[in-house]
């Protein structure tokens, strides 16, 4: 028994370690799943001249300890119950463990050749298993009206510094513009007046440069209509400047869409003085997280303030508008997974939170992350 509560603790620790719960801040129990050919393996090796009632007992303990711990930890520090990817353990696990099991017992072979199965077997699994997770964590693509997206920050022709160089690299997206696309239609306009957002579609002011009095009479026309809109406005952004600065070119230092916000009776405050660091709010389980964020200061009863005020709620007319104090909320770092090929492992769920207010209908993953409480 004390090898089947090693073979879990290990399995535990792993998946602290190098598994990306520590790294993330998360506590997803799914993350265990690539992980748990060595554990099981180590098990197998130690009790291979057990009786079959012996090792089936240590199974059967291990499986046990390992939910029940892995179940405990999500709880206490994710405020979630994990059904399904305590489920998913489960069933990997067992599989794990009665494979390995099955390669100790084979007698057959020598011992080079069954060390060499047992290589190829974890890192097959190891791949097998972070492929199952990315389409698990995977949102389904939406169909239906495109979201309309008007912007101020570099997000297409992002990679060059002069005209010649973006000619040369192409439209050179950047990733999160590139992550909405995958999630959803999407279109980039230049004008709400003359690109108004299709009936049913959603509005995107993803930190805008000036825009005209029309533009902004059209945009709260639309809200109040019936429209929905997601704002980005930044009271200090920390968007990257490719050009010098007082260049054009570069995003708008801080938001200019307070004509609308005094209009809807919302003020957002300044960015906080000093270092800011990086601030994570979480909303409805879904996390993100923010840099230089400005608070809304002032919100009208209609409104409902999210995550330490950097997000609000509102109701506008007949439609509905979410406010985020923060640009950076786009941008790739503070979102993006340090391995590009391992979707899943994903630092917030900014662009997934995003796609869920831009398309409504959308079907969201069959997995979610859990985030531990308090980590940035």
């Amino acid at each position: 028994m004390l090898r089947a509560a090693v073979a879990a603790v290990l399995l535990l620790a792993l998946v602290w370690s190098v598994g990306g719960q520590s790294r993330l801040g998360r506590i997803d129990p799914a993350l265990a799943l690539p992980l748990m050919p060595l554990p099981a393996l180590l098990l197998a090796w130690f009790q291979r001249r057990e009786e079959w009632r012996v090792r089936r007992l240590a199974i059967a303990v291990s499986l046990c300890l390992l939910l029940v711990v892995q179940g405990a930890l999500a709880l206490v520090f994710s405020d979630r119950a994990p059904w399904l990817q305590l489920g998913l353990v489960a069933i990997g696990w067992l599989a794990a463990l009665l494979l390995a099991d099955a390669m100790m017992q084979w007698r057959r072979r020598g011992r080079v050749l069954r060390l060499a199965l047992a290589v190829l077997v974890t890192a097959g699994w190891f791949a097998g298993g972070h492929l199952l997770l990315a389409a698990l964590y995977r949102s389904s693509v939406v169909s239906g009206p495109p979201a309309t997206m008007l912007t101020g920050l570099p997000l297409r022709w992002s990679g060059g510094s002069d005209l010649s160089a973006m000619l040369a690299q192409g439209t050179n997206d950047d990733p999160a513009l590139t992550a909405l696309d995958a999630a959803g239609p999407l279109r980039l306009v230049d004008s709400v007046v003359d690109n108004p957002p299709p009936p049913g579609g959603t509005l995107l002011l993803a930190h805008p440069r000036a825009l005209a009095p029309k533009e902004l009479v059209a945009i709260d026309a639309f809200v109040r209509d019936g429209g929905h809109a997601v704002i980005l406005a930044d009271a200090l952004t920390s968007w990257p400047m490719r050009h010098p600065l007082g260049d054009p070119r570069n995003p708008p230092v801080t938001s200019l869409l307070t004509p609308l916000l005094d209009h809807w009776g919302v003020t957002l405050g300044p960015a906080p003085t000093g270092d800011p660091g990086i601030v994570s709010g979480d909303i409805d389980g879904a996390r993100l997280r923010l840099f230089s964020a400005g608070r809304f200061q002032a919100l009208p009863p209609t409104c409902r303030a999210y995550a330490d005020g950097h997000v609000a709620r509102c109701r506008i007319g007949q439609g509905e508008v979410w406010l985020v104090g923060d640009a950076d909320l786009l941008f790739a770092p503070l979102w993006q997974p340090d391995t590009p090929w391992a979707t899943h492992l994903r630092k917030a769920d900014s662009i997934e939170w995003l796609g869920a207010r831009l398309w409504p209908d959308a079907v969201g993953a069959a997995l979610q992350p859990l985030w531990i409480r308090g980590v940035p």
